[in-house]
């Protein structure tokens, strides 16, 4: 891009963002949180066994097991991730699901409106994309705060795209 022409390519980026699900627990932090419940449930199931109540050391076994369990579901849910990219010529979001599938939609970025849906207690609830009647749901993995800056910093780039 020259110094004088004060209008950018159209294939040069306008905005773009990737947005994954938030875990606020790590790996090493899962790790520790298996290790410590692992060890208070042995903990408090050696009285049960010298009482002569040995079954209940499976119990307490399988509440580690299903702690397991669902953290490894919880991090598999942290796969999810969505793409916008966005020039001045193209609005594309693409979306990776669970299983690894790659959906994509295009829209032009000038036509396209940024609906909104808020909630008067918990702010910014939902945020679509809409164009012709096709309506496409974004940011579904961020939380109402996290969306409403997703949802200043999008609208603020379709405002330059549109001369605005």
């Amino acid at each position: 891009m020259t110094s004088g022409n004060p209008k950018a390519p159209m294939d040069e980026p306008v905005f773009d963002a990737t947005l994954y699900p938030h875990r606020s627990l790590g790996p090493r932090g899962f790790r520790n949180l298996l290790i410590a419940v692992g060890t208070a449930s042995t903990l408090m199931s050696i009285p049960f066994y010298m009482m002569g109540a040995w079954p209940v050391i499976g119990f307490f076994g399988i509440d580690v097991g299903l702690l397991y369990v669902m953290f490894k579901l919880n991090y598999r849910g942290a796969r999810l991730s969505e793409h916008v990219f966005m020039t001045h010529a193209l609005l594309l979001l693409s979306r990776v699901d669970l299983k690894g599938r790659r959906r994509e939609w295009s829209f032009n970025p000038r036509w396209v409106r940024l609906q909104r849906e808020e909630h008067e207690e918990f702010g910014l609830m939902r945020l679509s994309l809409v164009q012709r009647g096709r309506e496409v749901e974004i940011a579904r993995c961020l939380g109402a705060r996290e969306k409403g800056e997703f949802a200043k910093a999008l609208s603020k780039a379709l405002s330059i795209v549109r001369g605005g």
